[in-house]
C-alpha cells in the first residue's frame, strides 16, 4: 500500500518501509467496539437514552437490563416480525419486572416503544439499531456492574467503621471492669447510730444554757 501525496498524509519518504506499509496513512485509526477509538472518551454528556437506562434501580438493574437487550434484540435480528415489535405489560415477566423497576417502561419509550392500553408497541417507523439501543445496554450493563462494586466497597467501609465503634466500646467496658475490680470489695459499710437519752448524751442544761442567773 502507497500513500499519494494528494491526499495530505504526512507519511515521508524516510519512515521504514514496515511501518509505511502497516500505516499508509497516518490518519489510519483502529476502531473498537462500536466504532469507538479504543481509549477515546465517548461523551462527556449522556444520551437521553443513557440517562434513562441509569434510572433503573441498582438492587435490579442487571436482570432488567438482561430482559431490555432480550426484546431489543429479538427486533434488530427480525426487524418486520410484528410478533417482537409488541410487549404485553400483563405478561407474568414484564409484570413483575415493571414492579420492581417501573422506569423500564421509560426506557423503552426513550428507545421508540409506545404504550398502547396493556401493551408496549414499537411503531413501524421505528428501526432499533445494534450500535445506538443493543450497545447503549450493553454499557448500561457495565455501569451498574462497576455501580454495585463500589456499593459493596462502601458498605464494606461502613461495617468496618461499626465494627471499629464496637470495639472500642468493648475495650472501654473492659477497662471500667478492670478498675473496678482493682479497687476492691467494700467490706464495711457505714452504720448510723441512734440518738437517744444514754449518759452519754450532753444536754444544753448541761452546760448553762437555758438557766438564770439567779438558780
Amino acid at each position: 500500500l502507497k500513500c499519494r501525496p494528494e491526499s495530505g498524509c504526512v507519511c515521508t519518504r524516510s519512515a521504514r518501509p514496515l511501518v509505511a506499509r502497516a500505516w499508509p496513512c497516518a490518519r489510519a485509526v483502529a476502531m473498537g467496539y462500536a466504532g469507538y477509538a479504543p481509549g477515546n472518551k465517548v461523551a462527556d454528556s449522556l444520551t437521553p437514552l443513557q440517562q434513562a437506562l441509569r434510572s433503573l434501580p441498582l438492587e435490579h438493574a442487571q436482570e432488567i437490563l438482561d430482559l431490555i437487550e432480550k426484546l431489543t434484540r429479538n427486533v434488530v435480528r427480525n426487524p418486520g416480525e410484528e410478533k417482537f415489535r409488541s410487549v404485553k405489560l400483563t405478561n407474568a415477566t414484564i409484570a413483575a419486572a415493571v414492579e420492581a423497576a417501573p422506569t423500564m417502561v421509560d426506557v423503552m419509550q426513550e428507545m421508540g416503544w409506545v404504550q398502547d392500553g396493556e401493551c408496549l408497541v414499537l411503531p413501524p417507523s421505528v428501526r432499533l439499531a445494534h450500535e445506538v439501543h443493543v450497545v447503549g445496554v450493553i454499557e448500561a450493563k457495565e455501569f451498574f456492574k462497576k455501580e454495585a462494586e463500589n456499593e459493596r466497597r462502601r458498605q464494606l467501609r461502613a461495617g468496618k467503621a461499626v465494627d471499629a465503634d464496637k470495639e472500642e466500646l468493648l475495650k472501654k467496658m473492659e477497662v471500667d471492669r478492670q478498675e473496678k475490680q482493682a479497687d476492691g470489695p467494700v467490706t464495711q459499710g457505714s452504720v448510723a447510730k441512734k440518738l437517744g437519752e444514754g449518759p452519754n448524751i450532753m444536754r444544753a442544761g448541761d452546760v448553762g444554757i437555758g438557766k438564770s442567773s439567779g438558780g
